[in-house]
């Protein structure tokens, strides 16, 4: 009986140690199905933190494109502005131009009236006619000088405040 008692708890030790394997077994499969799933969700949770970068950057670019576009719009128009501005100024400069010629024109006629203010006086006054029968009086000063007894002594100076467009 002790052989059959022997192999009896043989047989049971090998069921034990069978179980155990089993047991050791299903315990690495459970670990590595938990690690699998583990490393399941970490891949996913990174593709996330992946997308979610991507649509950040996408967001940059959609927002420098649109300041970009802004400053473009911007620099066209102060540019249209500024060629407007230097037209002007080219018109304005051509006027300046015009009127500094007038002025100087003006200045030296009224020179010339104030030199010749003396020369064609008559100091009689008067102007006989070759009629004898008939005197008139002409005033030869109101003809040679239109403005009578007006004489500028300075000459005659343009503001920029005169100039207007």
């Amino acid at each position: 009986m002790a052989t059959s008692s022997t192999g009896a708890s043989s047989a049971s030790s090998t069921l034990r140690s069978s179980s155990s394997e089993e047991d050791f077994q299903q315990i690495l499969d459970e670990r590595k199905r938990k690690r699998m799933l583990s490393n399941r969700e970490s891949a996913r949770r990174s593709r996330m933190r992946k997308q979610k970068h991507q649509d950040d950057l996408m967001g940059q670019v959609s927002q420098l494109t649109k300041d970009n576009n802004q400053i473009l719009t911007s620099m066209n128009i102060t540019t249209h502005l500024y060629l407007n501005v230097e037209a002007e100024n080219s018109v304005l400069r051509a006027q300046m131009v015009e009127l500094s010629t007038r002025l100087q024109s003006l200045n030296e006629i009224i020179d010339f009236i104030n030199s010749s203010n003396g020369v064609f006086e008559n100091h009689d006054n008067n102007f006989e006619a070759p009629h004898n029968h008939h005197q008139h009086q002409i005033n030869d000063d109101t003809f040679m000088n239109p403005w009578g007894s007006f004489s500028v002594n300075q000459p005659i100076i343009a503001s920029t405040d005169m100039i207007m467009y």
